[in-house]
């Protein structure tokens, strides 16, 4: 049994040091849609022990960097290398030496094969990104933390290689990916781990995580057990408070792009599957009014979004120049009308937006109060050329 924090990241560690040599059937649920193109190019060795629940890779871009957390054997990374190309970087965290050793033997054959080199893996601990822990060991080897005194300094170096060298930066990553691995992280360090998340990324960067996710809350005499922990149960998220966890980090644009029907597993009535969320950084700034509206287009009669901005369907909404640009990008645009203004504010001389009242916008305010052009009908504004 569990007792402490402790010994829940030392059971993790050495169930997946185990795992790097030999099979574990039960540490993953089957996931049948990988591209065998994809596949064809990484080592047999890296298939052979790869564990997850989901395929965040289908959301990477050409050109992308992307940060794959918990990176195990590779596997995520090779496939995500493959589809941001040679213009693409990937870089793969994991604090398993065994693992680490799998992924990175891996590289070298794997560059060959697909023509060019773009994977890099890194020790550490995805709740903490900008600590690289060989990094720290070389300065342990030298420095021997034997008292409380060189314990003090193991700490002061930690901290100065966050600071001046992280392993990880702020706003380096256009997509960060994850396959089975956030609810292994302890249930104190997990708010860490979202903040983490979000300060690495781009603005306008997106992160895409499959997880374990369970219907219920996980009683403590299951939290307790070791095995179970190890084994993707014990520190899973109930659905809701997943997507909870990114909106208190700050992610706007969240949403649940898939989620097995059927339990991978069922404790105690508890049932346990596989769900994959994306969700968006880049929703800080100041809100200037541009003469901006949108016009949501259904089908619901209304919607809430991230700030608690109310949008009715049909209906011209005055927005700031900041939430314009938001709705016009992914995830929202689909489901927006833009009406910008005739004659665009520059921001520089834009004024203060107020927001809270979920405004109408009048037409007259994007057109301007002078407006009085008139229009024969246009050509082809039917189909087929005349007008009907």
């Amino acid at each position: 049994m569990i007792r402490n924090a402790k010994t829940i990241e030392q059971s993790v560690r050495e169930r997946y040091a185990a795992s790097a040599e030999k099979v574990e059937a039960e540490l993953c649920c089957a996931v049948g849609d990988y591209d065998r193109k994809l596949l064809d190019a990484i080592p047999k060795a890296i298939l052979d022990v790869d564990y997850g629940c989901g395929n965040p890779s289908k959301w990477v871009q050409p050109g992308d960097t992307v940060l794959d957390l918990g990176s195990g054997s590779g596997k995520m990374c090779f496939i995500a290398a493959q589809v941001a190309g040679s213009e693409g970087r990937v870089i793969g965290v994991d604090f398993n030496p065994p693992m680490l050793a799998l992924a990175r033997g891996a590289t070298g054959g794997f560059a060959k094969n697909v023509g060019f080199a773009n994977v890099a893996f890194k020790c550490g601990r995805i709740q903490d990104l900008a600590l690289d822990l060989e990094a720290l060991g070389a300065h342990l080897e030298g420095n021997p933390a034997t008292d409380y005194e060189g314990y003090l300094r193991a700490g002061d170096e930690a901290d100065r290689i966050r600071r001046e060298d992280p392993m990880i930066a702020d706003d380096s990553i256009d997509l960060i990916i994850s396959n089975c691995v956030l609810n292994l992280v302890r249930a104190d360090q997990k708010e860490q781990l979202f903040a983490e998340m979000y300060r690495v990324l781009k603005r306008k960067g997106r992160c895409v995580i499959s997880d374990i996710v369970c219907d219920e809350p996980v009683p403590a005499h299951l939290q307790a057990d070791e095995d179970l922990w190890s084994g993707c149960i014990s520190g899973a998220f109930e659905e809701g408070a997943f997507l909870e966890a990114f909106e208190r980090a700050g992610f706007h644009g969240i949403e649940i792009v898939e989620r097995s029907e059927a339990p991978w597993r069922v404790v105690e009535g508890i049932e346990f599957r596989s769900m994959t969320v994306r969700a968006y950084k880049g929703k800080e700034g100041h809100r200037l009014e541009g003469n901006q509206a949108v016009i949501y287009r259904g089908p619901w009669q209304a919607v809430l979004d991230d700030d608690g901005h109310t949008l009715y369907r049909g209906e011209r909404m005055a927005v700031c120049a900041k939430t314009f640009e938001l709705y016009t990008s992914a995830p929202y645009a689909d489901s927006i009308v833009p009406v910008p203004p005739h004659e665009e504010v520059p921001l520089d001389d834009a004024a203060e937006f107020t927001c809270g009242d979920d405004a109408r916008r009048s037409a007259r305010v994007t057109k301007g109060s002078d407006y009085s052009e008139t229009k024969d009908a246009a050509d082809d504004c039917c189909a087929g050329g005349g007008c009907c």
